[in-house]
């Protein structure tokens, strides 16, 4: 797996539908709130980086936004993307190896291969922060 491929991995999280009541302002933290929204996910992030799950992405807002410029924005663009991607590499795998919840966000940190032989890549920051920043991109969020 290359590592550009690796990391559309966690550009998704940003659009994971959260409970009702979720993305309330509130003066001190709910830490049933965070702990369902890390559940949801990992759950998500389970069934379908690891199970090669599509139906998983229905907890996706449709309208979420996108931060790797190689993908539009939106749940339709990630599931064609990850289609294609999993008949291409049906044997990768992202283990998440910590996560942890504060409101409405939620961090990952991931070891993704893709094979027995593949010793992978360690995605420890969502924002892709080691890609060049291109001149175009598919989308109209940038990387900052």
């Amino acid at each position: 797996m290359t590592f550009g491929k690796s990391l559309f991995a966690l550009v998704i999280l940003a659009g994971v539908a959260a409970p009702a009541g979720a993305f309330a302002e509130t003066a001190s933290r709910d830490l049933k709130v965070e702990e369902a929204n890390r559940k949801l996910v990992v759950e998500f992030y389970d069934r379908f980086f690891n199970k090669h799950d599509i139906e998983a992405a229905a907890v996706v807002a449709d309208d979420y936004r996108q931060h790797n410029p190689q993908v539009p924005d939106g749940k339709k663009p990630l599931i064609s993307f990850f289609t294609g991607f999993f008949k291409d590499n049906a044997q990768s795998k992202a283990e998440i190896v910590r996560s942890a919840a504060d409101g409405d966000l939620v961090w990952l940190h991931v070891h993704a291969t893709n094979g027995a032989g593949d010793l992978g890549q360690a995605i420890v920051e969502h924002w892709d922060v080691i890609q060049a920043v291109p001149k175009e991109a598919a989308n109209k969020n940038t990387m900052f």
